[in-house]
């Protein structure tokens, strides 16, 4: 059975995604800088507004995964806000500076999860081994990886997230991300062999009396409950090879 999981920048994203048919979001901020972890507010909302799961975007910044002590105890307190709020699992990633998991921030991160889901988010795509990385993830006790397949999008890295799914071998959800839309999905379900798909529906929202406004946006992005039932539709439709 192949399910959808929203990527959701706001409440309003978060309630489409129900709407809409999909399985479980990804709750988080600041989607044009590749997603941080959301507020509170957010998070408590989300929980208490929605039936199906919510994972929490770990990520204190945007830029790279390389994280500071500092970071990383940010990132720990977040989580145990998370799993103390009903959150269904954290979305977590931590590089080294030589390319390579950062086993031992992630083991911390594991801890302070307790039984949460644990879901390796897109830093997996910058390791320098991919099959190493998915052999730690496992190892770390993660229940899934987000991922392109190294490549700018899912399509372009299909190849590599068909391996991936062949290695992992039901030991680990491989999850498509990046570039996913309701006119490719069931393509890259066939192409792949994943069962779980991950993108964010969105489309930009016009509002007025703010363009005017230096540094402010005249719009924002927002989950599309059509665009979501398009997808689900499409997936539920097709057959894995």
């Amino acid at each position: 059975m192949a399910l959808i999981e929203i990527c959701a920048a706001n409440i309003q994203s978060a309630l489409a995604a129900q709407a809409g048919g999909a399985s479980r979001i990804e709750l988080c901020s600041g989607l044009e800088g590749g997603g941080i972890t959301p507020s509170a507010g957010l998070i408590r909302s989300a929980v208490r507004l929605l039936d199906i799961p919510v994972c929490v975007l770990i990520r204190p910044r945007e830029g790279n995964f390389v994280f500071s002590q500092t970071e990383i105890d940010l990132m720990i307190d977040d989580i145990h806000f998370c799993r103390e709020n009903g959150a269904a699992g954290v979305v977590v990633g931590a590089l080294t500076d030589t390319n390579g998991l950062d086993i031992v921030a992630l083991k911390a991160m594991k801890a302070a999860s307790g039984t949460m889901e644990f879901v390796l988010h897109r830093a997996f795509d910058f390791v320098d081994d991919v099959q190493a990385a998915l052999e730690t993830a496992i190892q770390l006790g993660f229940c899934r990886i987000l991922s392109s397949g190294q490549n700018a999008s899912a399509w372009e890295g299909r190849e590599v997230l068909q391996n991936l799914v062949q290695i992992a071998e039901n030991r680990i959800t491989m999850m498509p991300g990046s570039g996913i839309h309701d006119g490719n999905i069931a393509a890259i379900k066939a192409a792949t062999g994943a069962t779980e798909f991950h993108f964010s529906a969105k489309q930009w929202v016009m509002q007025p009396s703010t363009s005017d406004i230096p540094g402010l946006s005249s719009g924002y992005f927002e989950s599309d409950v059509k665009i979501i039932q398009a997808a689900v539709d499409s997936i539920t439709k097709t057959k894995s090879p």
